[in-house]
This record gives C-alpha cells, sequence and structure tokens, in this order.
C-alpha cells in the first residue's frame, strides 16, 4: 500500500472577497498537488500567482473557499499536527529585545521542550545557521539576512517532519544562500519533507527533487527538474578541452553522417556566476589570511 503524501490538496481554491462579499481575486485555483515524504519540493511563479496564498492555505493560516488540502494528514488547522510542522514566513516578527538565544528558548517553551533539550538544540541551531556569536545580541540589530537565518532555526527547533519556507533566501547574500542549499542537502538526508516556496529560479533548479509552477493561481507544470528541463532534441557532448584540428575533424565527421544541414554548436562550457562568486570570495579570504 503506498503511502500518504505529507502534503496534498485537492482542488484547493480561494477567493478573496470585499466589504460586501462580492468576489474580488481568485487567489487560487483549483489546485491539485502531492509532495511525498523526503521530498524537496519547489512552488514556483511570479508575484502575485498564488505561491503565498497557497503556504498560508497549508499552514491554516488561511480558510479555503473550497476544496481540501491534508497536511500531515491532517486539517491544516489541527493543532496537533503543529508539532510536527516548522514554517519560515515570508517575514519574520520576532520581538526585537530579545537576544537570539532568548528568542528560541521562548519558542522553545511554546512546544513545551525540556529546558535541557532546549538549551542543547538551541546551541546546535545557533551554530548550524552561523549566529553562534550572535546568541546574547538583541535582535532587532539583525540584519535582514540574519534574521532569516533565525528564523530558519526556529522553523527547525521543533525537529519537524515537514519544513515550509516561504522566500528563504530573501535578504541572503550569496554565501548565505549557498549555505541555506547545503541545509536543504542535509535536510533530504536526514529524511525530512520540505516545501520551498521562490521566485529565484536557480536556487531550486539546484535544489528542488519536484516543482510545480503556478501562474495566475493555477498550476501550470509540475514534474522532476531533471525532466521539465530535457531538450530531447538535442545531444549534448562534454570532453576535455579538444585543439582545432579535432574539432574540425569532429565537425566534418558529424555532417558527413548526418548532412550538411545538421546545426553543430561549438564552445567553451562556463560555470554558473553563484560557483564563480564563491570561489572568487574563498580565494580572496585565503590571500587575506595568508
Amino acid at each position: 500500500m503506498p503511502e500518504e503524501p505529507l502534503v496534498k490538496t485537492c482542488a484547493l481554491t480561494k477567493v478573496f472577497r470585499d466589504f460586501w462579499g462580492r468576489p474580488r481575486v481568485r487567489a487560487l485555483d483549483g489546485l491539485d498537488l502531492e509532495i511525498g515524504r523526503g521530498e524537496v519540493f519547489g512552488l514556483l511563479g511570479p508575484n502575485g500567482s498564488g505561491k503565498s496564498t497557497t503556504i498560508k492555505l497549508l499552514v491554516g493560516l488561511l480558510h479555503a473557499t473550497s476544496g481540501e488540502a491534508r497536511v500531515l494528514g491532517a486539517h491544516p488547522r489541527d493543532v496537533a499536527s503543529k508539532a510536527r510542522l516548522g514554517f519560515l514566513p515570508e517575514e519574520s516578527p520576532f520581538h526585537p529585545h530579545l537576544s537570539a538565544e532568548e528568542t528560541l528558548r521562548f519558542h522553545a517553551s511554546l512546544f513545551s521542550i525540556p529546558g535541557r533539550v532546549s538549551r542543547q538544540r538551541t546551541d546546535a541551531l545557533l551554530g548550524r545557521m552561523g549566529l553562534g556569536r550572535e546568541r546574547s545580541r538583541r535582535v532587532g540589530e539583525f540584519s535582514k539576512g540574519m534574521l532569516r537565518r533565525l528564523g530558519m532555526a526556529l522553523a527547525l527547533l521543533n525537529e519537524p517532519e515537514l519544513v515550509i519556507l516561504d522566500e528563504p533566501t530573501s535578504g541572503l547574500d550569496p554565501i548565505g544562500t549557498r549555505d541555506f542549499k547545503d541545509l536543504l542537502a542535509e535536510l533530504r538526508r536526514e529524511g525530512r519533507t520540505v516545501l520551498l516556496s521562490s521566485h529565484l529560479l536557480g536556487d531550486a533548479e539546484e535544489v528542488c527533487d519536484r516543482v510545480a509552477i503556478l501562474h495566475r493561481g493555477r498550476l501550470a507544470a509540475a514534474g522532476k527538474v531533471s525532466t521539465l528541463l530535457e531538450d530531447d532534441g538535442r545531444t549534448q557532448i562534454v570532453t576535455e578541452k579538444l585543439d582545432p584540428e579535432t574539432i574540425e575533424s569532429l565537425v566534418a565527421f558529424l555532417r558527413e553522417r548526418k548532412g550538411p544541414g545538421i546545426r553543430v554548436e561549438v564552445g567553451t562550457p562556463s560555470a554558473r556566476l553563484e560557483a564563480f562568486f564563491l570561489r572568487t570570495v574563498a580565494r580572496a579570504a585565503d590571500d587575506a589570511s595568508s
């Protein structure tokens, strides 16, 4: 018997109404989704596509107009299932006068996490998020990137089975974004399920097993990233750098086999800007320390 998805929606619809109850905006229109255990699933789309509305419906912040959603086998507003859910909203409202450590310890008390366990998890998560040295600093002094790191620590505080992240890399610099991607890989290895909402397509392409693309509240495409991006009309061959004579011979061979009209593109593969940036920064840091 197949395992039940951790997240499932059936014809999920949300219509926002005006003061007189008249339909104003159909933010989500008949969404059908399934997210299995252990997946990193990307919810993509332009602004206004329905991503944030979907997230808010799944965590119980909004009521659906029609359709159904099941999260961890329960209704999104089921209180008991919240203990198994971690959530990072697009904006994290922290008390500015509490320190990072106090913030996590306070939320741990809301989960009824025992004191010793609370201290251990707080120490581990602050270190994991690169905030160990900032543990006693007031949150009101944090940059936006630091607040996102603290929000991610909070989303993992209860060791959830399912982690829902709304624009998690917003405000992060490239190094912070790389750290976040590495964290998602760790969560996958730990067997956790992640639902990631983002408009940064490069991030989703690198870390997600499957994605769904929304447009004006409707599902436009869904599937494995590798399948959606596959171009079955072309063949790519990558090898070590070749000399001009060898390249000319290969092109001549292809044209002989396939005809003179075949299109052959010859070039040098390029790295992604993010990878180049990280290498450059690491090299500069090594030079500065030597």
